[in-house]
């Protein structure tokens, strides 16, 4: 039975002692794998490197992980207090605080470890000039002291906004995104700057907003600044200008002491630089231009009834509409001069203002028409000369001669 047994392994190609012993070097080889790691772990730890460790065991008190060497170690269970105690199972970053002796076991820092990974990794954010996120721990004097992944560094209230500030603002578990700008490890010294990271993200805001406008787009906007040539307004965060004659078609001026600071108020893009951010805003070409509505309304040499509302030494102004005024300079007056305040006067029309948006009004010209006018119709109601009259005019002259 036996040798029956022991022919079918043969014949499948099976052999049971090759079997044993390959397990058996299998097991050899991962005790080896395991006996190298564990010295490694070892000298490591006891170089005061950084390993990470498993948990073993929690109490009240420790934190009990395997350091290999068929030994354990404790890790003080305050080490945890500021995150959650680690589970049974789960590996934790930790370092030499001191060597066990007879009976006692050897004590690791969690904190210290987590505290030497944090340098480690502000040091390569500063030099690579990367962005890191903080929490405002405390306000102090000058500046506030910022959480760095359990590192205390420091931010003046001069880099803790875009444009400084002169007092703290921020409160306090603020999450915040700022720039390493000094750092010592040596001197465990550590400066932080949130007012670059935020001109950063602002400027790359601003053109945005830049790139989603253009000329002719309408905007809303709020007047930060009114002076004699104009006013200052403000774009989702852009400065713009909107000069005095761009203000009103009609009277800019006295439409520019209409609009006060922190109005809103809704405006054309006229012209944009992109480079130096800048925008030119225009108000009155939100409506139509007065004068191109008065040219299709009142054609040029347009003869019309006016009635004179004032008299200067300048010319008359007169109402031509309930909403259209117009002047007649003093050189434009006709045979009878200046005319008298309340006098209707037949006018022609030679143009219009378009700072005042009044008619320019002529009565001499006027005049000018009438006078060609009759002699034109005087000239062509006269009678025409035969040719015998013009033959006998001519003897007759010669006869004189």
């Amino acid at each position: 039975m036996e040798k029956n047994e022991t022919q079918q392994n043969l014949n499948s190609g099976k052999n049971p002692e090759k079997k044993e012993t390959a397990g058996h070097g299998e097991e050899e080889l991962s005790m080896e794998q395991l006996l190298v790691a564990q010295a490694r772990v070892s000298e490591k730890l006891y170089s005061r490197e950084i390993v990470k460790v498993k948990v073993v065991q929690v109490t009240q008190q420790h934190v009990l992980v395997d350091i290999g060497e068929k030994k354990e170690a404790v890790i003080p269970i305050d080490d945890f207090k500021e995150e959650k105690t680690p589970e049974v199972g789960s590996e934790v970053p930790a370092m030499l605080e001191r060597k066990g002796g007879e009976g006692k076991y050897t004590v690791l820092s969690c904190r210290k470890a987590r505290e030497k990974i944090a340098w480690q990794w502000a040091g390569k954010m500063f030099e690579a000039k990367e962005r890191v996120k903080g929490r405002v721990a405390e306000a102090v004097k000058g500046g506030y002291i910022v959480d760095l992944s359990g590192l205390r560094a420091f931010m003046p209230l001069s880099l803790s906004e875009i444009s400084g500030a002169h007092k703290h603002y921020l409160p306090g578990n603020a999450k915040i995104k700022c720039y390493i700008t000094d750092f010592s490890a040596g001197d465990r010294r550590i400066v932080v700057s949130r007012r670059q990271a935020l001109e950063e993200d602002e400027k790359e805001r601003r053109a945005a907003v830049l790139g989603e406008i253009s000329t002719g787009f309408v905007v809303r906007a709020v007047v930060s600044k009114v002076a004699a040539d104009g006013m200052s307004v403000r774009f989702q965060g852009i400065e713009g200008f909107i000069r005095t004659e761009d203000v009103a078609w009609k009277k800019p001026d006295a439409g520019l002491k209409t609009y006060k600071r922190g109005q809103r108020i809704k405006c054309k893009v006229l012209s944009m630089d992109r480079e130096n951010e800048k925008i030119s805003f225009g108000i009155k070409q939100l409506t139509p231009n007065p004068v191109d509505l008065l040219k299709k309304r009142f054609p040029y040499k347009a003869v019309l009834k006016v009635k004179v509302t004032a008299v200067s030494k300048d010319g008359a102004k007169v109402k031509v509409s309930e909403h259209v005024e117009g002047f007649l300079s003093a050189a434009e007056y006709g045979h009878d001069g200046e005319p008298k305040e309340g006098r209707e006067l037949k006018t022609i029309l030679i143009g219009i203002n378009p700072a005042t948006c009044e008619l320019t009004l002529s009565m001499k010209k006027l005049e000018e028409m009438e006078d060609r006018k009759k002699i034109q119709s005087y000239l062509k109601g006269a009678p025409t000369l035969t040719l015998g009259q013009i033959l006998l005019e001519n003897s007759e002259d010669e006869g004189e001669i």
